[in-house]
């Protein structure tokens, strides 16, 4: 499936640039995700995902297959597997960037295939959940471009050995809880639904049994 979104942030473009291509800076706003491991080309890191009860986590590595500073263009490819599961995530993402209005306007189209239990949900709710999670990133990044810092250069890419350490422990991305309500109460009734279905069958079964 292919999703769009777009957002600005309050810093002349140049910044923006190397304010995306900082990752251990940037780490702490993107729901869900733990970064390991980055040297300048590959993140190796996690994404966990919370469908209902159930807590998924992908793991694998997301890397910089283009990075045109002068087009403020990147290609970021990106994959992972289930630790507990046969479930995968795939995704080609292509950010450009652009002047507006004194700040950034950021445009990301993101190529996604996924497997297992997320796939569940279907283009509409994760484009819901992708809508409100870019919207949250967003955020997260315009506050940290607002802080004060003293670099005046992208800082030295992390060795592969290093890691990048969490600022607090990450939370998984709730599926039900960031579509909200409205999807929310579509699934349960689905759910519902197949519970019923699976109760009757199994009646039919006693009583020709």
């Amino acid at each position: 499936m292919e999703l769009h979104h777009e957002f600005t942030v309050p810093v002349p473009v140049d910044d923006a640039w190397r304010a995306l291509l900082d990752v251990e800076r940037i780490a702490p706003c993107m729901p869900g995700a733990t970064v390991d491991e980055y040297d300048g080309k590959t993140v190796t890191g996690s994404v966990k995902v919370k469908v209902g009860p159930i807590t998924v986590t992908y793991r694998g590595t997301a890397v910089f297959e283009e990075q045109d500073e002068s087009a403020h263009r990147m290609v970021l490819i990106a994959s992972g597997k289930e630790t507990r599961g046969q479930g995968t995530a795939r995704a080609t993402v292509t950010g450009t960037l652009g002047e507006r209005d004194g700040g950034t306007a950021v445009s990301v189209r993101t190529d996604l295939t996924v497997t297992g239990r997320p796939a569940q949900f279907g283009r509409g709710v994760l484009a819901e959940v992708g809508d409100k999670l870019v919207g949250q990133f967003a955020e997260c990044l315009a506050r940290r471009l607002e802080e004060p810092t003293d670099r005046t250069e992208p800082a030295e890419p992390l060795q592969p050995a290093q890691p990048v350490q969490p600022v607090q422990p990450v939370q998984p991305i709730d599926l039900l809880r960031t579509a909200g309500p409205p999807v929310a109460k579509r699934v349960a009734i689905v759910a519902a639904t197949a519970v019923l279905a699976l109760v009757f069958v199994r009646i039919r079964r006693h009583r020709h049994a």
